[in-house]
């Protein structure tokens, strides 16, 4: 941040005539709070804006003072650790949402599944866990269900959506991540999400179960 356009960005502009024209006659969106205080609505101008608006002093004090003056249901996102989960839970939250941010905060952080397993145990159902991050398919909505979050959060599928074709696109999106995980259901012998739930995973200790009793077969 500040945004910039660079040689490769033009030229991809260009490339694609139909998506700069359908852009243009798309009507200007921006936050009006933003241009009242600053005159300012383009896109780069927010974009550095949103970046001066991270505050790196929030901690876990701050949950607790949010959490005495807001009586409404309140969600942590960024989940990772156990711990985390445990000291959240502790704190009162209604809700956890297990997530790395797309890997653009510290790009060596895990994958959001892979923390998920952790955090659902640390937490012991005492709250839902939701998850976002790398839900591309409607399989992996079921994968995430059968692990135990109670929902899957997407953000990047349908701004590609939104992008391409405006709403259309995101109902778009929507109807496959639908049809897919009708699907995959389908395919794993489940009737409704209820039914969705770690025994419908491959795990590595089910897998060395299988290859002992293979292996007995091939000896007898």
């Amino acid at each position: 941040m500040p945004l910039q356009l660079g040689g490769s960005n033009i030229l991809d502009f260009a490339l694609h005539p139909g998506w700069l024209w359908r852009m243009a006659q798309t009507p200007r969106f921006t936050f009006a709070n933003y241009t009242e205080m600053e005159g300012k609505s383009d896109v780069i101008s927010i974009a550095a804006r949103m970046g001066q608006l991270l505050d790196p002093s929030l901690s876990w004090r701050d949950v607790e003072w949010l959490r005495k003056m807001w009586d409404r249901p309140l969600l942590i996102k960024g989940i990772l650790h156990p711990e985390e989960a445990r000291r959240a839970v502790a704190l009162g939250v209604d809700g956890l949402i297990v997530s790395n941010h797309g890997g653009r905060q510290l790009d060596a952080a895990p994958a959001s599944f892979e923390a998920l397993p952790g955090v659902l145990d640390a937490v012991n159902g005492k709250v839902p866990v939701l998850m976002d991050g790398g839900i591309r398919r409607g399989a992996d909505v079921v994968k995430t269900l059968a692990m135990g979050a109670r929902a899957c959060l997407i953000g990047r599928p349908q701004l590609w959506g939104l992008a391409t074709a405006g709403e259309e696109g995101v109902s778009w999106v929507l109807g496959c991540l639908r049809a897919e995980i009708d699907r995959t259901m389908a395919l794993c012998g489940s009737e409704r999400l209820a039914d969705v739930d770690r025994s419908l995973l491959f795990s590595t200790a089910l897998h060395e179960v299988m290859l002992k009793k293979s292996r007995v077969t091939e000896v007898v």
